[in-house]
């Protein structure tokens, strides 16, 4: 009696001999399903073998060749043998779509990639850069003319600024007057003047008192053009500004001092409030307190900082100090110091929120001579920027007394003064 299964027998006795590992003959379908069974010894009972896992059913090869293996999964790939390729087994082309893979995909050129990017945001800053020049330059408003000022000193070496703080009040709402404490005033007057010097030796900030003793000299109506001969009136500083605008004021500070004036720029209680509230406050650390009913002043000691209602407070008040407006030109020259150091910082600069928001309030309300540049606005921030830091020197014009409440300037000193500053030379001369 045989237990081998059916077609067992003849593939191991010598039927279809061909067919096994490795041979390159076709078996039959059926074969492949049948259980293996090992042949007891001695003749006694035969045990069946665990049954072998089937090979899935291929297809055929096509017309004409029964069935027979598909070509792409052949006795030789399937068992080991016949392949060809090393360790017998079944190695996928990466190359062959045939396999189900593509072509690798190229390593990226981050060189060039960081190239580009470098390249794209260096053309947007140029572009943003330019833009914003060009819309910051759209926005000055160079009404002064400094060309109708007439017998003008020689120029010296730096460049001179005259900074002028009005208490105009055009375009503010009566609300806002009343917040800012500014009164109801027609027209306009100064109660800041400054000169400041920028050079190779460094910044030096002047203040002008506006109760200094002066003489009006000769100078030419700015809107008339009518010429008005020096008749040796002395006056307030201040008075110059009301009787005739910008361009007797510059008249008159180069008359009485000898210096050339470069640049003029101005701004009014509105302008300078919102500047100081778009920077978003000035830090400032007050020796001592003080209030004043007149400005609305209110400060503690020590530090805090001012928004604009207050920085505003805080620069006209000069009842509250017994040097008057000697003290008052301290503050303001402090105050205008923080501010430029406070819009160069990179809090502002960084942020388009902050920077456009503050330059569009300064250049709004800043009047500046017709040759005033972007370049020299520039500048002049950054010098008073500068002062601030310790890279300048700042002082009261030099003071000897004073007659009918008007402050006398120490000629001497003014002289000496003057002359340091035309030939760029380091202040040596100290203010009051």
């Amino acid at each position: 009696m045989n237990d081998w299964p059916e077609g067992w027998g003849e593939s191991q006795g010598g039927g279809d001999r061909g067919y096994g590992r490795g041979s390159a003959s076709a078996r039959p379908e059926g074969a492949r399903a049948m259980p293996h069974v090992q042949r007891g010894q001695g003749g006694g009972p035969r045990r069946s073998a665990p049954p072998r896992p089937t090979v899935p059913a291929q297809p055929s090869y096509g017309e004409g060749h029964g069935d027979q293996y598909d070509s792409g999964y052949n006795t030789g790939q399937v068992y080991g043998g016949g392949s060809g390729r090393r360790g017998g087994g079944y190695v996928p082309n990466d190359n062959d779509p045939a396999d189900g893979y593509a072509p690798p995909r190229p390593r990226p050129n981050w060189r060039r990639r960081i190239k580009w990017t470098v390249l794209t945001l260096v053309v947007v800053f140029v572009g943003v850069s330019i833009g914003t020049y060009f819309w910051a330059d759209s926005k000055l408003n160079r009404d002064v003319d400094l060309s109708k000022v007439i017998e003008r000193p020689e120029t010296g070496k730096g460049t001179n600024y005259l900074i002028v703080g009005t208490d105009s009040r055009a375009g503010m709402s009566d609300a806002e007057k009343k917040k800012l404490h500014t009164g109801s005033a027609e027209g306009k007057r100064t109660d800041t003047m400054m000169i400041l010097h920028t050079g190779d030796n460094g910044s030096t900030m002047i203040s002008l008192p506006r109760d200094s003793n002066v003489t009006i000299p000769s100078f030419k109506g700015s809107d008339s053009g009518k010429f008005y001969p020096n008749q040796g009136r002395q006056v307030k500083l201040n008075a110059a500004y009301a009787e005739d605008g910008p361009e007797l004021l510059v008249r008159t500070v180069e008359f009485n001092t000898g210096l050339h004036i470069d640049h003029y720029a101005e701004i009014g209680f509105g302008g300078f409030a919102k500047i100081v509230d778009a920077v978003g406050g000035v830090e400032m650390n007050l020796k001592e307190g003080f209030k004043d009913k007149w400005s609305g002043a209110d400060f503690q000691k020590g530090k805090q900082t001012l928004n604009g209602q207050q920085a505003l407070a805080f620069v006209r008040t000069r009842h509250a100090f017994a040097a008057s407006d000697l003290q008052r030109t301290k503050n303001q020259q402090a105050f205008l110091s923080a501010l430029a150091h406070q819009v160069a910082t990179p809090s502002t600069v960084m942020n388009p929120f902050k920077l456009y928001p503050t330059m569009g309030a300064g250049l709004d309300s800043l009047v500046v001579d017709k040759d005033m540049s972007l370049w020299d606005l520039g500048s002049m921030f950054w010098a008073m920027k500068g002062v601030t830091g310790g890279d300048g020197k700042s002082m009261n014009m030099p003071v000897s007394g004073s007659v009918n409440g008007n402050l006398v300037w120490d000629k001497t000193k003014v002289k000496q003064l003057v002359g340091e500053l035309k030939n760029d030379e380091t202040v040596t001369v100290s203010g009051n």
